[in-house]
C-alpha cells in the first residue's frame, strides 16, 4: 500500500527520474541501502523502487508507528521500527534479518537520521552508523546502493519551512532524481564494511544530484 501511495504522491510535488547502474538488480533477500537528506525522501525512494518492480520491507524511526493510519499500515504490512539509542534497537536487526531471510528486500538508512542543515542544498550523505554491516555481516545479504537528490528541494529546514515546502511543492514541481547502482558483496571488517557501503551510497548520490545538475556532485 505504502508503494501505491507514493506513486500517486510524489508525482504531485515534483518531476521524478530514475535511473540504474549496469547489473543493478534486487535479488530475493537483499539490503537497498540510501541517502537520507529530508522528510520527503522515503516516499521519493519508494515510488522509485516501485517502478523498478521492488518493493521494501522499510526500517523507520519508530516515531512514525505513533502515526494514526500511518502506524497501522506499517505494522500490517511488516515495516521495522527503529527505537534509537535503546538496547531495543538490536530487535530491529533480528526483524531484518528474518525479512532477508524470506525473501524480501529491506531499505535502511544507515545515516541514522537527518541532517542537521536549513539550507536545501545537496551534500554527500554524512557518517554511516554500523547497523548496515552488521546485518550485512550477519545474513550475507547483498547491498544495492541508492542514491537520491532533490528531496529536499520538497521540504527541508526548520518546521515552518518544511510545511511551506510541501505546500508550495505541487505549484513548484521541482526535479527529483533516484539512481539504483549495482549490488556489492561487503567483505572485511566492520569499519571497511561500513566504508565500503558508505562510498557506493555516496557513488550513487552523486550520479543522481549530476542529473540534477547540484553543484555539490562533481565537488564530492
Amino acid at each position: 500500500m505504502l508503494s501505491r501511495i507514493a506513486d500517486i504522491l510524489v508525482p504531485t510535488v515534483g518531476r521524478l527520474s530514475v535511473t540504474t547502474a549496469p547489473g543493478a538488480e534486487f535479488a530475493p533477500g537483499s539490503i537497498i541501502a540510501a541517502n537520507h537528506t529530508s522528510l520527503a525522501d522515503p516516499a521519493i525512494v519508494v515510488a522509485a523502487l516501485h517502478r523498478l518492480g521492488a518493493e521494501p520491507v522499510i526500517m523507520a524511526a519508530a516515531g512514525l508507528w505513533r502515526v494514526p493510519l500511518l502506524g497501522r499500515a506499517l505494522a500490517r504490512e511488516g515495516h521495522i521500527p527503529v527505537i534509537r539509542g535503546d538496547r531495543r534497537a538490536a530487535a530491529a536487526l533480528d526483524a531484518a534479518a528474518e525479512a532477508l531471510e524470506q525473501g524480501r528486500l529491506v531499505l535502511i538508512y544507515a545515516e541514522g537520521g537527518l541532517p542537521r542543515r536549513r539550507d536545501a542544498a545537496e551534500a554527500a550523505p554524512g557518517i554511516f552508523r554500523s547497523g548496515l554491516a552488521r546485518l550485512a555481516e550477519r545474513t550475507g545479504a547483498p547491498v544495492v546502493p541508492v542514491g537520491q537528490a532533490g528531496a529536499r528541494r520538497v521540504t527541508s529546514g526548520n518546521t515552518a519551512k518544511q510545511v511551506a515546502g510541501l505546500v508550495t511543492a505541487p505549484l513548484r514541481r521541482p526535479d527529483l532524481h533516484v539512481h539504483v547502482g549495482a549490488p556489492l558483496e561487503l567483505t572485511g571488517d566492520r569499519t571497511v564494511r561500513t566504508a565500503r557501503a558508505r562510498t557506493a551510497v555516496t557513488t550513487a548520490w552523486r550520479t543522481a544530484a549530476a542529473h540534477l545538475h547540484e553543484p555539490a556532485a562533481p565537488a564530492a
